[in-house]
């Protein structure tokens, strides 16, 4: 069966917030439970030394993570329904779901090192069927790739893991935290204060928050923190860092080379990108090496047509 049949609707979820871009922010599933034992795996993560890639900022700490993780589970709940309603939430059966969770499977025993709140986390990992190239992971481990992503890039698993890895890193270094404290400081930031104290509506904060989110953007800092801290998770569950390289000679080719320039955009361009992920791989490199490799491989849907 063609992967995208299992789909009730045709590429193009009308969820609202499909047409922005926030690799923290978008769905998750009233009608899909959390992933059996994925959670249990974050607590299981095998001992590693301290990765100069898991600094995180302490802006971060200025925002309370309970209420950013409600206000982003709360999200993707809502998203979550809206795709089911119109037919392009696909469904654990779905070859692609299966590989995408075995990906992240794989992932998530090494995040606590970098976040040990990750052990609590309710980790799920959805499939939505729309055209666009885009993935995320919410605050609290909320994962959802689009199927354009897989059809259109035709990505084989070291690429798929290298876009989890990166994605995840996000959650983990909390970025979504970062970016609402430094947003929020003058206008928000009293009342957050106020809440801490126990003399405020820390409800009202997380509505707050929950409406950043749909609208956050990333620096490019955050997205080369990403990229490096997603090389080692991608390459410590076994899946070659080097794919970083094609992933994004494929996104470039995707977009007929028509991105900003490096300094107008929030992204580093593909062109430096792939000099920064050239010049992580001999750190990297032998940690894939000594890594325990993928037992299952799979391959990507069929190429997206028109």
């Amino acid at each position: 069966m063609n992967d995208d049949a299992q789909f009730h609707a045709p590429y193009g979820c009308p969820c609202r917030a499909h047409g922005r871009r926030r690799f923290t922010a978008l769905l998750a599933a009233a009608a899909a439970a959390p992933l059996a034992g994925l959670t249990a795996l974050a607590a299981s993560a095998p001992a590693q030394a301290v990765t100069p890639e898991c600094r995180r900022s302490r802006a971060a700490k200025l925002v309370p993570a309970d209420a950013v993780e409600g206000a982003a589970g709360q999200q993707y709940v809502q998203m979550l329904r809206e795709a089911q309603g119109q037919g392009a939430l696909a469904p654990a059966s779905h070859p692609q779901v299966q590989r995408l969770r075995y990906v992240a499977q794989r992932i998530i025993p090494f995040t606590t090192e970098c976040n040990d709140r990750s052990a609590g986390w309710r980790w799920e990992v959805n499939l939505l069927g729309s055209k666009q190239i885009n993935a995320f992971c919410m605050p609290g481990g909320k994962i959802a790739f689009f199927s354009g992503i897989l059809s259109q890039l035709q990505l084989d698993d070291d690429e798929v893991a290298v876009i989890m890895g990166h994605e995840v890193a996000h959650a983990l270094l909390e970025h979504a935290r970062e970016r609402m404290a430094k947003s929020t400081a003058t206008s928000v930031g009293l009342r957050v204060g106020a809440a801490l104290l126990g003399l405020g509506n820390l409800g009202d904060v997380g509505a707050q928050y929950g409406a950043q989110l749909l609208s956050l953007r990333f620096s490019r800092d955050d997205e080369t923190e990403a990229d490096r801290l997603g090389l080692v998770l991608a390459a410590r569950a076994g899946y070659d860092p080097r794919a970083g390289v094609r992933l994004w000679q494929k996104m470039g080719e995707a977009t007929g080379g028509k991105a900003p320039p490096q300094w107008l955009s929030t992204h580093p361009a593909g062109e430096a990108r792939i000099r920064e992920i050239e010049g992580k791989l001999p750190g990297v490199m032998p940690q894939f090496e000594a890594a325990a490799k993928p037992e299952r491989r799979f391959g990507p849907p069929p190429p997206t047509r028109g």
